[in-house]
């Protein structure tokens, strides 16, 4: 049974390293190579902080039902996050404009993009943000690491007692 713990916890920091990890690279991506971010970008590092949120919490209390409940939150927040980097590439991407978008819309209502503007302020459109790094569009890398932590947060959820 102590076993399952440890392994779960080291699960957990894992999924809160690699979001920690995502909002990183996407701020060297924008603040050392110039990619700016637009709202569905802000959007999805919203989504990794919380997760990371989430999962420190999980890692520091045992007690399996909590820890089930916070894979369940993380669960729903990845597929979110998977959903938002979907419409980021094959909707908003293509629009001149992303302006009062549901992304925009989360954004402004949570107020963090004027607290946190190096963080989390919008600075380009949807299709100038529409940028690939190795060929491959910056969304999709983002939705493969949100269908990594959802299938983490499977695990979480499903970890015996």
């Amino acid at each position: 049974m102590a076993t399952s713990s440890s392994s779960t916890t080291r699960l957990l920091l894992a999924m809160a390293a690699l979001c920690v990890a995502a909002v990183g690279l996407a701020l060297v991506s924008q603040h050392v190579y110039d990619m700016q971010p637009c709202p569905w970008c802000i959007l999805q590092r919203i989504i990794y902080l919380a997760i990371a949120l989430l999962c420190l919490i999980a890692a520091a209390v045992s007690a399996a039902i909590p820890r089930r409940i916070i894979g369940v939150l993380t669960l729903l927040l990845a597929l979110s996050g998977g959903a938002s980097a979907l419409y980021q590439e094959l909707v908003a991407s293509k629009s001149a404009s992303c302006n009062l978008t549901f992304a925009d819309k989360v954004i402004s209502a949570l107020g963090l993009d004027g607290a946190y503007p190096p963080l989390l302020q919008v600075t380009a459109n949807c299709s100038d943000a529409a940028v690939s790094v190795l060929g491959v569009p910056y969304a999709y890398w983002s939705l493969a690491l949100f269908i990594a932590i959802a299938a983490a947060s499977s695990r979480v959820m499903l970890r015996p007692r």
